[in-house]
C-alpha cells in the first residue's frame, strides 16, 4: 500500500508537519495517553501534547519529546493537527466537560474509548458531532459500537457492515468498526482492512492505532485516507513482529509502534 505522506524535503523543520494532542489519562490510566502520544510521535507528527488528567506525571522517561499538560491546553492547539479524546479519560464530570469543549474544535478529532461511551451515555451530543465542520472520526470496538447504538455486541458483530453504515449515518463522521477485519466507513464506501492477526488483542492496541491515525491527519493526510491506511499499517506490523519472531503472544502495543515507524520509512510497505 502507499503511503499518503509525501518525501520531506531537505529544507523543513517541526512546525511543517503538525500538531497532535491527545486528551484523557485519568488516575490510573494515564498510559493510554502516553501509548497514544508515542505512537503520533513515532509515525512523524512534529509536535505532540499529552493533555493529562493525572496532573502527578509532568515528563514520559520512555519518550520526553512528549509535551505533557492540562486538556485544557490542548484544547488550545491551532491548525494543522488533530486532536485526539478517549484513551483512559473515563466518564466523570470532568471528562464530559472535556468532550464538549473538544467537539467545539476547529481541529480534525478522533474519538475513542470513553469519549464513545460518554456519547453513548449522552446521546444529544450526537447531534454535535454530526454538525461539526472538522473531520470527525469514531473508532469503537463492537461493544462501544453496541452501545452508540443501542443493540448488543453480538448483533454488532452478526452484522458489522450494518453496524458501520449506521454509526457513520448517527455521526456523519469516518467510523472505524474495530475488530478481525476492521471496517472503515467514510460516507462513500465501506473498506475491510485484511492486515493483522491475533495478537493486536492486547492492551494499548487501539490506544496507538488512534495515535498512529491522528499522526497522518496533522501530517496534511486526508482523514479518511489516514483512517484506512492507519488501520492497514497497525495491522501490518503487528504482522511484521510475527514474522520476526515477536508474538503473537505477549506481543504489545510498544513492539507494534516501532515496527509501523520502520515500514513507514521503507520504499514500498507491501
Amino acid at each position: 500500500m502507499q503511503t499518503p505522506l509525501p518525501p520531506r524535503p531537505d529544507q523543513c523543520h517541526k512546525g511543517d508537519f503538525g500538531s497532535v494532542g491527545v486528551i484523557g489519562g485519568a488516575p490510573g490510566m494515564a498510559g493510554a495517553v502516553l501509548l497514544a502520544a508515542r505512537a503520533a510521535l513515532h509515525l512523524g507528527a512534529g509536535r505532540v501534547y499529552g493533555g493529562l488528567l493525572d496532573t502527578r506525571i509532568g515528563v514520559d522517561p520512555i519518550a520526553p519529546e512528549l509535551m505533557l499538560t492540562t486538556p485544557e491546553t490542548v484544547l488550545t492547539l491551532t491548525p494543522p493537527g488533530c486532536l485526539v479524546i478517549g484513551p483512559g479519560l473515563g466518564q466523570h464530570a470532568q471528562a464530559l466537560t472535556l468532550l464538549k469543549a473538544a467537539l467545539k474544535s476547529a481541529l480534525p478529532l478522533l474519538m475513542d474509548a470513553d469519549a464513545l461511551n460518554l456519547l453513548s451515555a449522552h446521546p444529544v451530543l450526537m447531534r454535535q458531532v454530526a454538525q461539526r465542520e472538522a473531520a470527525t472520526l469514531l473508532t469503537p470496538h463492537p461493544g462501544e459500537a453496541a452501545r452508540l447504538l443501542g443493540t448488543t455486541t453480538d448483533a454488532v458483530q452478526a452484522d458489522r457492515e450494518t453496524a458501520v453504515r449506521a454509526l457513520h449515518q448517527q455521526s456523519r463522521g469516518i467510523v472505524v468498526l474495530k475488530g478481525a477485519g476492521t471496517l472503515i466507513d467514510d460516507g462513500h464506501t465501506v473498506w475491510k482492512n485484511t492486515s493483522g492477526n491475533p495478537g493486536l488483542a492486547a492492551p494499548g492496541m487501539g490506544d496507538i492505532l488512534a495515535g498512529m491515525i491522528a499522526a497522518l491527519i496533522a501530517q496534511g493526510a486526508n482523514p479518511a485516507t489516514a483512517a484506512g491506511f492507519g488501520v492497514w499499517l497497525h495491522g501490518h506490523a503487528a504482522d511484521q513482529c510475527i514474522a520476526n519472531g515477536i508474538g503473537p503472544l505477549g506481543l504489545t502495543a510498544s513492539e507494534v509502534v516501532t515496527c509501523a515507524r520502520s515500514l513507514l520509512n521503507t520504499p514500498k510497505l507491501g
